[in-house]
């Protein structure tokens, strides 16, 4: 509303402008139009701007000099500043300084703001005036009407029965109630304090009121930013009752803001949080703080959470350099590693985005980041606080730097690009993966040693995760490739690459360790060198129906053998998936502390159809050989990456993959991996999704063999799916479930259903998810119910419960 007051008040000076001219207007019967420039008379307090031209549109137009009236009649439409009036009839009298307009009245300000009335009658500085039949619709979908407004003192406007709402009136019955609206006997709207007030006041949901409210009060909207109170949460959890959280705003400038949301629990006192934000010129950054007496602390015997006082902080922030470079952190500190679990402060994921499960974990650092036309820097130094009392076991990394670059202009005719990563790290006590039945025996000490004597086992029945002491390895890579079409259309594409490793391992001699490292200090350098060429020749054939291309691929790798394999800690290529992706892969190896020796032939054909009418049909087939040297993926490290990957052989299992998609609805993808000697299905995985107007639907089957030497014993099978259903036009159900084929059981879910349009918010969401504890073998299968209502511009409320049990 206060757009409206400015609004009115250019247009009143414009039309107090015409009548000051004196100039006589002819009233022909026909409709007629004139512009000008108007000059304002003396004012008594300084005008506002004024320096465009009015045009004024009617049927007749009038200048009464005995009563110094000017007068427009018959569809009158005004254009002064990018705003603009229509009505029936406008009237200014210059004697009592009032503008008067009447009938159909439409009156759209520059922001985008309309105005509707029937009767309009302001003085020429709109301090005082009243509206008949008022309605407002803004630029942001907010809408109030009213039997009548009032303005006084040019700052209070009275709202006579008025209606606020930010639903949109229905498309197919205008004059039916929206989805929902607050009604109140007076509405105040105070233009200073941007706030208002309602009297009396009742919220209905499509006409049927709801809730009653003697007085309430909400900042106007054009305010973003307001201190006052906020909605109420509410959550339950075993560990502390029932909660109820009552957070309050302070909007204290522009660029900075608090927020106190104190949680009063049932049992164990009030958790007190607060945040601080502030937005600077080139970012912004937030601390946030929590802390609780607790009333029980026995409620925690046998805990971490067994104390009196427990709190954290949590901060964040990011700051731009320039436009390349950027750095910012992320900071945890605690009192105890189960503080945020324990009272579900961690955030949830989304719901039906993937499973959804409380952090294990929070990450504290510092960053530099960097990025050119064809470069990329990264440096930061990353502490992992575990929520699973593990703390020992989690690495300090700092820090970790990667660079990679490529060179714009040729080189000997090819590109030429280069990467490097320096990593630092420490960890207190060794990870151990028991990986056997016997190592998984409760009573057998092997995979977590006490003793010298436990040094006897074999490193067959465990990996090495995490090695005790501190690791430091730098990495330096080059690569030059250029690639030529002859004039058979067959492409060829030589490279040439090197890449050395400074390593220095500091390695604590730890019960078990030396089964798997040489413990003590040890540096090392490993070189590889690497040549090789592509070829690839593709034919394609075109039909009536769509083109088809299929593309034979090979590829030669020369290279010495992988220096030290086998012997090095494995910190961060402990994953390899062997599958159509990498078959053609340089280095497999998802890391750096690992590198592919020995000289490798990969080759395959791709297949690609592209149809006329839409859709596509692409697969690929292929193997890969060791040619001569030592096989990299044979050779077992502390946690036997590469070992049962399909690469462990001369001749590799053989991929596949098959991607359809017929059109945007329905996509289809297949992934393989079979057995070389037996064409066994050692990895399968099938993916299809379907996406229509009121429905989708995703299902993926998975089927993996046993990986003794990983730890997977037998072989693993099971279906994800999740889909949603459109039940109305804003109604969706949603749900998503794992299904454990081989143990017969459905061990994971997520349902839900929610109405949501650019109004109101409903959704109510029940989620099952795993969490892992220190000194629990079996996983705590928590269960987790979420409700949430939210009135766009007026208010958001959530409410959560949780429980676990061991399973």
């Amino acid at each position: 509303m206060a757009a409206l007051g400015v609004s009115l008040s250019t247009l009143v000076a414009a039309f107090v402008a015409v009548g000051t001219l004196g100039v006589a207007v002819p009233t022909p019967a026909a409709a007629q139009s004139f512009t000008y420039n108007p000059r304002p008379p003396k004012p008594t307090r300084p005008p506002a701007k004024n320096d465009g031209q009015m045009l004024v549109q009617a049927n007749e137009v009038d200048y009464d000099y005995n009563n110094q009236r000017v007068s427009a009649v018959g569809n009158v439409q005004m254009f002064y500043n990018g705003t603009s009036v229509e009505a029936d009839k406008v009237i200014y009298d210059q004697k009592t300084k009032r503008l008067h307009a009447e009938g159909n009245i439409r009156m759209t300000d520059a922001e985008g703001k309309i105005t509707y009335a029937n009767i309009l009658d302001l003085s020429d500085d709109y301090r005082d005036g009243f509206v008949d039949s008022l309605r407002v619709d803004t630029e942001d979908q907010t809408r109030m009407a009213a039997t009548r407004a009032d303005r006084t003192s040019g700052n209070y406007t009275v709202f006579e029965n008025g209606v606020y709402t930010a639903c949109a009136p229905c498309k197919d019955d205008p004059k039916k109630p929206p989805l929902w609206q607050v009604k109140g006997a007076r509405i105040i709207h105070n233009q200073t304090e941007k706030m208002l007030y309602f009297e009396n006041a009742q919220l209905e949901f499509f006409g049927v009121p709801m809730a009653y409210l003697p007085y309430f009060s909400t900042p106007d909207p054009t305010v973003k930013r307001k201190s006052g109170f906020l909605m109420p949460a509410f959550t339950t959890y075993s560990a502390y009752g029932v909660g109820v959280e009552i957070p309050y705003y302070f909007s204290l400038a522009p660029d900075y803001d608090v927020t106190f949301n104190p949680r009063i629990t049932s049992k164990q006192g009030v958790l007190l949080q607060g945040e601080f934000r502030q937005r600077l010129s080139n970012g912004a950054y937030q601390i946030r703080v929590y802390g609780i007496d607790q009333l029980d602390p026995g409620a925690f015997a046998g805990q971490p959470g067994d104390r009196q006082f427990r709190g954290g902080i949590e901060t964040k922030g990011q700051f731009a350099l320039n436009d390349k470079w950027t750095f910012g952190w992320d900071g945890v500190l605690l009192s105890d590693y189960f503080f945020m679990s324990d009272y579900r402060l961690a955030q949830y994921k989304d719901p039906f985005g993937s499973f959804m499960s409380l952090p294990t974990e929070a990450i504290s650092q510092l960053y530099l980041t960097g990025v050119g036309n064809r470069s990329f820097f990264d440096a930061r130094a990353i502490y992992y606080l575990s929520f699973s009392g593990n703390q020992d076991k989690v690495p300090v990394v700092a820090p970790v730097i990667d660079y990679n670059n490529v060179i714009n202009s040729p080189i000997l005719g090819g590109e030429f690009s280069y990467k490097m990563n320096f990593t630092n790290l420490t960890r207190e006590t060794a990870v151990f993966d028991p990986i056997t039945t016997l190592a998984n025996d409760p009573n057998n000490p092997l995979c977590t040693p006490t003793s010298a004597d436990s040094m006897a086992r074999t490193p067959q029945q465990c990996l090495l995760r995490g090695m005790p002491g501190t690791y430091t390895r730098f990495t330096a890579e080059a690569q030059w490739r250029k690639s030529y079409t002859d004039p058979f259309g067959q492409i060829w594409t030589p490279f040439v690459s090197v890449r050395g490793d400074a390593i220095n391992a500091d390695i604590s001699n730890q019960p078990g360790v030396s089964n798997f490292l040489p413990v003590g200090d040890t540096q090392t350098v490993r070189l590889m060198p690497a040549v090789g060429f592509e070829y690839r020749y593709p034919f394609i054939n075109v039909q009536p129906w769509g083109t088809t291309t299929i593309e034979p691929i090979a590829q030669v790798i020369i290279r010495p053998n992988e220096p030290d394999a086998g012997r090095l800690p494995n910190e961060d290529a402990q994953s390899l998936v062997f599958d159509t992706s990498n078959l053609f892969a340089v280095d497999k190896f998802s890391g750096y502390d690992r590198v592919e020796g020995g000289s490798r032939a990969n080759v395959g054909v791709q297949a690609t159809t592209q149809f006329d009418r839409g859709g596509s049909v692409k697969a690929m087939f292929g193997q890969s050989y060791q040619l001569f040297g030592l096989n990299s993926f044979a050779v077992a490290d502390v946690t036997n990456t590469g070992v049962d990957s399909g690469l462990q052989n001369a001749r590799s299992d053989y991929v596949a993959s098959v991607a359809y998609s017929p059109n945007r609805t329905y996509t289809f993808s297949v992934r393989s991996r079979m057995d070389e000697a037996t064409w066994n299905v050692n990895r399968f995985e099938a993916q299809g999704s379907a996406n229509f107007d009121r429905w989708s639907v995703s299902l993926m089957y998975g089927n993996y063999a046993a990986q003794p030497e990983l730890g997977y014993l037998t072989r693993r099978e099971g279906l994800l799916a999740s889909g949603s259903v459109k039940v109305a036009s804003n109604w969706v159900v949603q749900g998503a479930a794992r299904w454990d084929l081989e143990a017969n059981k459905i061990n994971q879910y997520v349902v839900g259903a929610g109405y949501v349009d650019d109004c109101f918010v409903l959704a109510a969401n029940y989620v099952t998810s795993y969490t892992y504890q220190a000194g629990s073998t079996p996983p705590v299968l928590s269960h987790a119910f979420m409700f949430q209502i939210g009135l766009r511009t007026i208010a958001q409320s959530s409410t959560a419960s949780s429980s676990a049990g061991v399973q």
